[in-house]
């Protein structure tokens, strides 16, 4: 087990990274207005708080590499796919130009080679056997799968790691541990570590708690080189859930959300480069006003309009 201490400052971001991380945030909180609006259906998650994990991620990750996601994905798809977020948002909103016809939703996207559920636990067997294809085809492609904290209260998790090891696959389990589980603090639910779960299967694992994206991605560069040549990792990033669980229904206290928001990367990095994060921040707010805008206008998604 290696692990990551804290930093103690953060390092310059390129305008991309940032640019990404932006995105990803100004999207969230157009979604929670939306909803509160009543122009969305459904229900929907935010990653508030977590966009930098997969931004870090994602140039570590080839074309034709797959992404497995979950019920809080929307972070996951826009760091590799950020030019189609009008098409996620169409999506979401049930207008025309949606990635999937406007049938899946907040929660369930396929799109390229990024698929999400929102059941917990359902994707890592799926992405397990996506990436038992992958070592068969060669290539050295891998699959990523993102799954929480609260996941790991899920059988088919333990049977999709088995083999996963069984079968040395190339499969980066990304763990984004917040602490809670809708709810439920990880503590009070969960016996164990989720490093000594992955000792039990002989998977090698890495725990991070940077919010620094060079710094997780510089941790993470070699270890991730490694699996594509077949064997799985287990990630697990200490992470912090800035939003509730879906649009209003965040249980914590105001000391607990206090603290999670001491550790928010916007707040930091807003105050450790006030200039280039200002600029881009408010580029970034223009742009997801202008696809909020657009993408109202649209008409409905053909099937919402019967």
């Amino acid at each position: 087990m290696i692990v990551a201490g804290l930093e103690r400052g953060l390092s310059p971001l390129a305008q991309d990274d940032l640019g990404r991380l932006l995105l990803i945030r100004h999207f969230e909180h157009a979604l929670l207005r939306l909803f509160a609006e009543g122009l969305l259906s459904g229900t929907t998650h935010t990653c508030l708080g977590q966009e930098y994990v997969p931004v870090a991620l994602t140039p570590l990750l080839r074309e034709d590499d797959f992404t497995f996601s979950n019920h809080r994905g929307h972070g996951h798809f826009l760091a590799r796919y950020g030019d189609e977020a009008g098409g996620l948002l169409a999506e979401i909103m049930g207008r025309q130009g949606a990635l999937c016809g406007g049938v899946g939703g907040s929660q369930h996207v396929y799109h390229r080679n990024f698929m999400s559920t929102g059941v917990q636990g359902e994707s890592l067997p799926v992405a397990t056997g996506m990436a038992l294809r992958l070592r068969r085809t060669g290539g050295g492609a891998l699959v990523c799968a993102y799954v929480g904290d609260g996941t790991w209260g899920e059988g088919a998790v333990y049977e999709a790691l088995n083999l996963a090891a069984l079968w040395r696959v190339p499969l980066l389990v990304v763990v984004e541990n917040n602490g809670i589980a809708q709810s439920t603090p990880t503590a009070n639910a969960m016996a164990g570590t989720i490093a000594g779960r992955a000792a039990a299967f002989g998977i090698p694992y890495r725990r991070i708690h940077s919010i620094d994206v060079n710094a997780v991605r510089a941790e993470l560069a070699a270890p991730v080189a490694a699996v594509r040549e077949g064997f799985p990792l287990v990630v697990e990033l200490v992470t912090h859930r800035v939003g509730p669980h879906s649009k209003g229904d965040d249980t914590r206290g105001p000391g607990e959300l206090a603290r999670v928001r001491e550790n928010d990367w916007y707040e930091r990095y807003a105050a450790a480069f006030p200039r280039q994060f200002t600029a881009a921040d408010e580029s970034a707010r223009r742009h997801v006003a202008a696809l909020v805008a657009e993408v109202s206008a649209r008409p409905p998604a053909p099937w919402t309009a019967t």
